[in-house]
């Protein structure tokens, strides 16, 4: 044993008084409680940024927090296993509601922190807690899961997982936690997932959070108008917090910010250079280049946090717009074959558009002349349609007028409405065959060959960027409406009407 000699302390005290002091810490900062419950625990630079502001929630100066990361950077070990034991170990009287895409995966996560509460590590910087499972749902030890779990009395705190649409009926929360609500991107892709997913968070999930508590949305995104991007639509006051796998140029970051909701001029979150990878202790950046280069269309989404890519997928931005805007003109020729299509909705000031987009047609170049487009009722939406007809015959002579007609009884109805409307027009209804991407398809066929021309107009700026974004944009009707314009324009079958451009730069 080594001794204290004239005021030295020995090898012993000294161990001891460092041990004191990873406990003191653990106590006080996350990022420190993950290095002492963890052997490990190795943390990049993302990993110390994300913990300060799981901080933040714990302190009370974050409400509402979102976290985008790339997968298998430790994100979901960080917020979902290891920062509800650290919360509960602070905060033992306030219970953790735990949520992902399925209740296993919930479960899993749940179970994950009720073993650092019981481990020996935490014990030595909180002390026993003790831990109860809740019948009759119990654990899972076969398959590392618990759904619900509370601390030993008179602690009041525990943990409820459950899945996205599972209830949380009677169990109040301080701290919820949403962890990937989508599986993948098919299930990104469906319209219907994502009104479950939003109707739940709306009525349950927000529903059991207290009014003083706090919530945690991390995830990897897949669609534009996913969980993430309907919360950025609500008016309320979101902490966003966008880690790229890969380092950003300034235009690029302020592109993507922008799809956020985010000033333009804001550095890289880390402070990197473009193309310095996220976390080196996860991925490379020999490996994040290569994934970029195999996985194009998927990487913006998934990597980069934005759905919308910069540069497009089925439409390249310079299709349209050209090098230096160069396919943005100021007039059109005076003949040419010309079409208007229309794309109904129905609903005022919400749901889908109503789009009327008409494009001509010269010599093999095609010409987006004009896209009118709202959230109109249907009265307002017939009234919109009639004063874009009367417009067009006083522009051009006379126009070809399409509509899109809806499947069953209630499509039928609405076209001949809109058919009566228009009398003394050449006007006609269609039932489109095939898959959207398939018929637009042709006009990006040509868009892709330089074929394509946009009249300069207020309208140019939102067009581009919905065609950019197929197919992961929230919205596609524009993009419908030219693929029914342009394929009538190309299998025309005697409807097309040869006019004059009275006035080529309306």
């Amino acid at each position: 044993m080594t001794l204290t000699v004239r005021g030295r302390v020995t090898a012993e005290q000294q161990a001891a008084a460092q041990e004191l002091l990873k406990r003191r810490r653990a106590r006080t900062r996350f990022l420190d409680f993950c290095y002492y419950v963890r052997s490990d625990f190795v943390a990049d630079p993302f990993h110390v940024k994300m913990a300060e502001a799981l901080d933040g929630v714990l302190e009370g100066q974050i409400k509402k927090l979102i976290i985008l990361a790339p997968p298998q950077h430790g994100k979901s070990s960080m917020v979902s296993e290891l920062f509800p034991a650290y919360w509960l170990g602070r905060r033992p009287n306030d219970p953790v509601i735990e949520t992902s895409y399925t209740i296993s995966i919930a479960r899993r996560n749940s179970f994950a922190s009720r073993d650092y509460v019981k481990s020996t590590e935490f014990r030595a910087v909180f002390g026993d807690l003790g831990i109860q499972e809740v019948e009759p749902v119990g654990i899972r030890e076969d398959k590392q899961e618990v759904t619900e779990w509370t601390l030993r009395k008179p602690w009041r705190g525990g943990l409820r997982a459950a899945g996205i649409g599972g209830s949380l009926t009677g169990y109040p929360g301080k701290l919820g936690i949403i962890d990937d609500p989508f599986k993948d991107d098919k299930e990104a892709s469906s319209f219907l997932k994502r009104e479950t997913a939003w109707s739940w968070f709306l009525n349950v999930f927000r529903t059991r959070i207290a009014e003083d508590g706090a919530m945690v949305v991390v995830m990897t995104r897949w669609h534009e108008d996913d969980l993430v991007g309907r919360i950025l639509n609500l008016d309320e006051d979101w902490t966003l917090m966008r880690f790229p796998a890969l380092a950003e140029t300034q235009s690029d970051r302020d592109y993507n910010n922008r799809k956020l909701g985010l000033p333009d001029g804001l550095p890289d979150i880390l402070g990197r250079e473009p193309d310095e990878p996220l976390a080196v202790s996860r991925r490379s950046k020999t490996f994040l280049i290569n994934e970029r280069a195999v996985n194009p269309a998927g990487w913006p989404a998934l990597f980069q946090g934005v759905p919308r890519p910069a540069d497009g997928t089925r439409f390249k931005r310079v299709w349209l717009r050209g090098e230096e805007d160069a396919y943005i003109v100021d007039v059109t020729p005076q003949f040419a074959d010309r079409v208007r299509y229309w794309d109904k909705a129905g609903t005022e000031g919400d749901g889908a558009y109503t789009a009327g987009v008409l494009i001509a047609a010269k010599e093999g170049i095609y010409y987006v002349e004009d896209v009118v487009r709202g959230q109109w009722s249907a009265y307002n939406r017939e009234q919109m349609i009639k004063e874009t007809a009367e417009a067009d015959e006083r522009r051009y002579g006379g126009v070809s007028i399409w509509i899109e007609q809806e499947p069953g009884s209630g499509g039928k109805e609405s076209a001949e409405s809109t058919i009566r409307n228009l009398a003394g027009f050449d006007i006609r209804a269609e039932s489109p065959v095939g898959n959207k991407d398939a018929r637009i398809n042709p006009f990006a066929s040509q868009a892709e060959a330089g074929n394509v021309r946009l009249l300069r107009g207020d309208w140019n700026d939102e067009y581009v960027e919905e065609l950019v974004a197929i197919p992961k944009g929230k919205y596609r009707d524009q993009a419908d409406a030219t693929a029914g314009a342009f394929n009538k324009l190309t299998k025309p079958e005697g409807t097309v009407k040869r006019t004059k451009v009275r006035r080529s730069n309306w």
